[in-house]
C-alpha cells in the first residue's frame, strides 16, 4: 500500500550569469542552495489553506513584504501552479506543505528568482507526479516564466553552462497564465483563467557543458543592498556601437576555453572576462563598480583571475586560484569608500537541481 504522507527535498543552486562578457548567454551554478522541504499529507480529506499548500520559510527576506506565504502570490508556488495546470491539475494534492529554505540574497544578482523558478518547476513536477518530464522539457517550462536563460540554465542543469533561446511567438509570450518572474510589481501573469493555460513550445532553449578548471573558486563579495534585474535592464541601451559588439565577441570566444584549461592561465582570463555591453552602463547603480574592476588585476592581486558584475549585480564576482580572504577584503574596502557595507562568501560549481525522497 503506498504511503499516505509523501516527503522530499528539493535542492537548487543559486548562480552567476554573465561572467563577464556573455550578457543572456552564460551561467555559472554556484554551491548555495536554495531548499524545498516538501511533505504531502494523503490522510487528509480538506485543506483550510489556498490550493491546498501551506508555506513557511526561513532565510532571506524572511518576515519581509518581499517573501508572501500565499500560494497564490509566492513565486515558487505560481509557478509550480503553472506546471500542474498545464496538466489538467488545478490545485496542490491534498495536503501539501511547503517549507521554503533560502540563503540565497534577493535582488543581488546571485539567480534567487531563477533559483525559486526552477524550484518551482520541479515542486510542480513532483507534486503532480508528472515523471514524463524530463530536465530539458522542464527547462521549457522555466524559460515561458524567465526569458533569460542564463541563470535557469545554470540552475536547473549545474555547472558552467551556455544557452541559447528560441524567439516565442507574441501569442505564446503573451498569455496571462504564465506567470512572469521579472516583472514589477509582482506577481503577474500566472492568472487562474479557470482553463487549462498553454504549455511551453518544444525546445525553446537549449544549454551546453563547458568544462571548469578545478583549481578555480568564485569569491563573491555581496553588497547590502538590492538593484531589482528590471532596473538594471533599464540602464541598457537599446543599441549598442558595433566595436562594443565585436569586443565581446571576441571574448566571449575565448572565456569558456580560458576557463576549462588547467593550469589558468591569469592574464588570459582577466582578459577575457572584459565587458562593454552591460557593466560600463550599470555602474551608476552600483557605486566603486569601474574602479573595483579596474584596479583588481593579477598582477597587482595574486591568486586573482577576473572580476565582474554577478548578472545584475550589486555582487561582484572575483575569480581566483587562491588568497581568497585578501581579495575579498580589497572589494569590501573599496566598496567601504562610498560608505556600503558587504559580506562575502566562496563558492564553488555546483551539480544541479535534485529531489531527495525521505
Amino acid at each position: 500500500m503506498a504511503s499516505t504522507v509523501e516527503k522530499f527535498v528539493i535542492k537548487t543552486p543559486c548562480s552567476s550569469a554573465n561572467i563577464g562578457p556573455g550578457f543572456d548567454v552564460i551561467g555559472l551554478a554556484l554551491s548555495m542552495y536554495l531548499e524545498l522541504h516538501v511533505t504531502i499529507d494523503r490522510t487528509k480529506t480538506s485543506s483550510t489553506h489556498p490550493l491546498n499548500c501551506r508555506i513557511t520559510y526561513e532565510g532571506e527576506g524572511e518576515g519581509t513584504d518581499e517573501i508572501s506565504l500565499d500560494p497564490q502570490v509566492n513565486l515558487l508556488t505560481r509557478v509550480a501552479l503553472y506546471v500542474l495546470r498545464c496538466h489538467d491539475q488545478r490545485t496542490f494534492p491534498l495536503e501539501t506543505h511547503v517549507h521554503i529554505k533560502n540563503p540565497i540574497p534577493l535582488g543581488r544578482g546571485l539567480g534567487s528568482s531563477g533559483a525559486a523558478v526552477v524550484a518551482g518547476v520541479m515542486l510542480g513536477k513532483e507534486v503532480g507526479g508528472l515523471h514524463h518530464l524530463t530536465l530539458e522539457r522542464l527547462f521549457d517550462f522555466c524559460l515561458m516564466i524567465e526569458r533569460h536563460p542564463d541563470n535557469v540554465g545554470a540552475a536547473l542543469f549545474g555547472g558552467f553552462v551556455g544557452t541559447y533561446l528560441m524567439p516565442l511567438a507574441p501569442e505564446d509570450a503573451a498569455r496571462v497564465e504564465v506567470p512572469l518572474s521579472e516583472v514589477l510589481p509582482a506577481p503577474a501573469g500566472g492568472v487562474d483563467t479557470g482553463v487549462r493555460p498553454p504549455e511551453p513550445p518544444h525546445g525553446i532553449g537549449h544549454h551546453i557543458k563547458f568544462p571548469w578548471a578545478p583549481e578555480i573558486k568564485a569569491v563573491a563579495i555581496i553588497p547590502e543592498f538590492e538593484v531589482p534585474t528590471a532596473k538594471a535592464r533599464e540602464v541598457l541601451p537599446a543599441q549598442y556601437p558595433r566595436p562594443d559588439v565585436t569586443f565581446n565577441l571576441q571574448r566571449i570566444a575565448l572565456l569558456p576555453v580560458a576557463l576549462g584549461h588547467s593550469p589558468p592561465n591569469p592574464q588570459l582570463i582577466y582578459l577575457a572576462m572584459q565587458d562593454k555591453l552591460h557593466q560600463p552602463y550599470r555602474q551608476t547603480l552600483i557605486p566603486g563598480l569601474t574602479e573595483i574592476v579596474a584596479s583588481m588585476t593579477p598582477a597587482s592581486q595574486p591568486g586573482l583571475l577576473g572580476v565582474c558584475l554577478s548578472g545584475a549585480g550589486p555582487t561582484i564576482l572575483a575569480l581566483a586560484t587562491s588568497n581568497f580572504d585578501e581579495i575579498a577584503d580589497r572589494i569590501i574596502a573599496r566598496f567601504k569608500q562610498n560608505n556600503i557595507v558587504c559580506n562575502w562568501k566562496l563558492l564553488e560549481p555546483a551539480e544541479g537541481t535534485t529531489v531527495t525522497r525521505a
